[in-house]
């Protein structure tokens, strides 16, 4: 036998051996999604159900009606409150000592729905260290925020507005 012979045989392997644990792992799911949907009555399907298997041609599609898909819950709660998107969180710095949770609320509350809002708090003390956050419904939201009170003043201190950037630890 000749070297390429010996490649071509093996990888034919793998490639079955690939195929093999694909099926094995598409199985466990589709028994796991049964089990849940019977237990909460809702199915549950993947990614590659509603595509069709997209992109793997020598894979079986299955057919799936679109009536059958239900929305999750969140997705119908967001279409609901009319927001465009998830959550967005702002920082606010150069807060006045005085201002709490409450009082950050409500001075962004005239510029959108207000998810969350939060005054960082000296973890010694219990004093305000002087920023916070606040989690507007949506990036629209945010965004004339940010626009609006980027610079005004709050309990009589000029307060900067900025987009939060997740800190890696």
């Amino acid at each position: 036998m000749s070297r390429s012979g010996d490649y071509s045989q093996g990888k034919r392997r793998r490639e079955a051996e690939k195929a093999r644990k694909r099926q094995d792992k598409e199985e466990r799911r589709r028994a796991n999604r049964e089990a849940n949907s019977q237990r909460d009555g809702i199915p549950i399907v993947s990614a590659s159900e509603v595509q069709g298997g997209l992109g793997d041609d020598d894979e079986e599609r299955p057919s799936m009606p679109v009536e059958s898909i239900q929305l999750g819950a969140a997705t119908k709660k967001r279409r609901r409150s009319g927001g465009s998107g998830p959550p967005v969180r702002l920082f606010i710095g150069s807060l006045s000592w005085n201002v709490d949770n409450e009082g950050l609320k409500e001075a962004f509350e005239a510029h959108g729905k207000v998810v969350d809002a939060a005054v960082v708090l000296d973890r010694d003390t219990g004093q305000s260290r002087g920023f916070g956050f606040v989690t507007m419904g949506s990036r629209q939201e945010a965004e004339v925020a940010m626009r609006e009170m980027d610079g005004s003043e709050v309990d009589g201190r000029r307060i900067a507005v900025k987009p939060a950037v997740e800190r890696q630890r």
